[in-house]
């Protein structure tokens, strides 16, 4: 089989898309560790819950929504725990199963993180970009969600 090599602007595209890969973690990271003493991933499990019924899941679904393993998530839900943000409890329909929900204060926390949140997501993509551009955007990351993720784990996430 022959290497298919990125003609200069493919490479160019693909740089571009490594960097903001690189770069744009640090950067929501930075403003929610700054203004709100949370890691970006442990926000991104506190949403989750948000957005779940009664902002309740089983921990093997947050798992996978968050694309984390167990273990993982477990610690991270631990350091929640302790911060009164999470409360974790043995799900009623099966006794086997764990499942996690948001406390209020947890509820209370998202909510005054969330307007910040969103306007370094705005200030760092959105707005820098046409609203022909975000458009283009979603739909790019659409195809490349397909490539990524052909089972579609993740699609209750990013489907909206």
């Amino acid at each position: 089989m022959s290497t298919r090599w990125l003609d200069d602007g493919e490479m160019t595209a693909w740089v571009r898309l490594a960097a903001v890969l690189e770069l744009l973690p640090g950067v929501l990271d930075s403003q929610l560790r700054r203004d709100a003493e949370l890691t970006h991933y442990e926000y991104y499990v506190m949403a989750m819950l948000s957005e779940a019924p009664k902002r309740t899941l089983r921990m093997t679904a947050l798992a996978q929504q968050t694309n984390a393993t167990l273990p993982r998530l477990s610690h991270v839900v631990k350091r929640l725990e302790d911060r009164g943000y999470i409360e974790r409890f043995p799900c009623p329909q099966d006794a086997r199963a764990t499942n996690a929900r948001l406390t209020a204060e947890g509820w209370k926390k998202i909510r005054a993180t969330a307007p910040g949140h969103v306007e370094t997501v705005r200030q760092h993509v959105i707005d820098v970009l046409t609203p022909a551009q975000v458009g283009e955007l979603a739909e790019i990351c659409g195809s490349i969600l397909a490539a990524v993720d052909p089972d579609r784990r993740l699609s209750g996430v990013y489907d909206r």
